[in-house]
């Protein structure tokens, strides 16, 4: 097992990782940007170095300062947490290189699914059902004319080395195809550097459900159900649940078997989310994560395992300390992702935390960085905390989350937490009846976005 760990990443993932070293026994190293001097995660770990100045490019992104502080501190892993390097193959093996674990999947892995086109041919032949498309990246406008024609409108046209929404264009016919073309390839070399893209039947009502896989990298692995993440903005999560409201036992035990088997049978190490588009009972790949997601905790709540601690074992050469027999799904578990955002627009709204109290009882689980005095800096990501709730059943799961919320107390900045209030009311929140795009037409009707 590790001495010391050294954490790539801040806020409350960063806690989350010293949390897991510390009942292990590890040792943790924080990094830092002179922006998060002060920030809990530094606080909280076991030693500290600052690596670069508030750009994430300078500090949190630059490979060399974090290599450094790994040879610095005597570190002999590193946890990459989610977002920055997290799934940057030629991170990975830079670190392997230098004789440091990389806890989390081997870079052949990270590259191989992080083109979507390699991701979905590889998954196809693994037996995972994909969403009918183009077999591979499509070079001009005519050939996306040939291929859209092919597929049947509507289609939608995907950056191959995209996220987070960028480069991803609708064109519901012919007609919108040229502009919905063009603009997906600027995007995606504006974003990306690389201008290729792909096109895939757009279904009008389907559910974003992932599956939790974790292997062991030695031909063994397991599912931890599905997490429905459909609710989202701007292709960005905003609730997830688990189990999905949606899936059946039956059905959960079949995709899961499909996707512990393909991961099993790559080799894969680690924790990994296959993400679907789930449609009239049918499942289609879109991508795999090859990191711990945000939403874990949802999993980890009716599942009773702590998936940093296995990353962890696993990373260090250990086997799985669970079977599939073992994960026997227990209850219902909700994860609200509040932001320091001014509603009704979402614009960011950095500043000082004048007052910080997290809710607590029974199922109720608070991640996050924030304390009395700290002031959120401008230069990161707006999620400042993750509100996590669990239940015997879905009803008493909601009753949960609406009760802690109304405990939360964030003074001093504006927050998301209005939104979930909003949400909680809906009727089609409560039945759980919702899809993709329910989000984004609920507050289109409410005139905010």
């Amino acid at each position: 097992m590790f001495d010391k760990i050294l954490i790539a990443n801040r806020g409350e993932i960063a806690l989350r990782v010293v949390r897991a070293c510390r009942e292990m026994g590890i040792a943790s190293v924080a990094v830092h940007s002179t922006a998060d001097a002060d920030a809990m995660h530094v606080r909280m770990a076991d030693e500290a170095i600052c690596i670069g100045p508030a750009p994430s490019v300078e500090s949190y992104l630059s490979v060399p300062a974090i290599i450094s502080a790994c040879e610095i501190s005597g570190a002999s892993a590193i946890h990459p947490g989610y977002g920055f390097l997290s799934e940057n193959a030629s991170f990975v093996q830079i670190v392997e290189d230098h004789g440091i674990t990389f806890i989390g999947p081997s870079a052949e892995h990270i590259r191989l699914m992080g083109d979507k086109i390699t991701a979905k041919d590889t998954m196809k032949a693994l037996g995972v059902p994909c969403v009918p498309g183009s077999d591979g990246g499509v070079p001009d406008l005519d050939t996306a004319r040939q291929v859209a024609a092919g597929i049947g409108y509507p289609v939608i046209i995907k950056a191959t080395a995209g996220g987070g929404g960028r480069g991803m264009k609708l064109a519901r016919s012919a007609a919108e195809l040229e502009n919905a073309f063009r603009t997906a390839r600027a995007e995606a070399r504006s974003a990306f550097g690389n201008d290729e893209v792909y096109i895939e039947k757009y279904l009008s009502r389907p559910r974003h459900i992932e599956i939790q896989v974790f292997g062991d990298g030695q031909g063994k692995a397991v599912h931890l159900g599905e997490r429905d993440c459909s609710l989202q903005r701007r292709h960005q999560k905003v609730l997830e649940e688990a189990p999905g409201p949606a899936i059946d036992a039956e059905t959960r035990a079949r995709i899961g078997a499909i996707c512990a088997d393909a991961v099993a049978r790559i080799g894969y190490r680690g924790a990994g989310t296959i993400e679907f588009l789930y449609e009239d009972g049918e499942f289609f790949f879109i991508e795999m994560n090859t990191r711990l997601q945000v939403e874990h905790p949802v999993t980890e709540a009716i599942f009773g395992v702590d998936l940093v601690r296995e990353q962890i074992r696993v990373a260090a050469g250990q086997p799985l300390s669970f079977s599939q027999d073992d994960l026997q799904l227990n209850g219902h578990a909700i994860e609200v992702r509040i932001n320091a955002e001014r509603l009704p627009n979402f614009a960011p709204c950095p500043g000082l935390v004048n007052t910080f109290h997290a809710p607590g009882g029974l199922g109720v689980r608070m991640d996050s960085a924030l304390y009395g005095g700290y002031r959120i800096p401008p230069y990161y990501d707006s999620l400042i905390a993750k509100l996590i709730v669990h239940g015997r059943d879905r009803p008493e799961a909601l009753a949960r989350l609406r009760r802690a919320l109304g405990e939360l107390i964030i003074d001093g900045i504006d927050t998301t937490v209005p939104l979930f209030f909003d949400l909680l009311a809906e009727e089609a929140i409560q039945r759980g009846d919702y899809t993709i795009h329910w989000l984004e037409n609920h507050l289109a009707r409410r005139g905010e976005g």
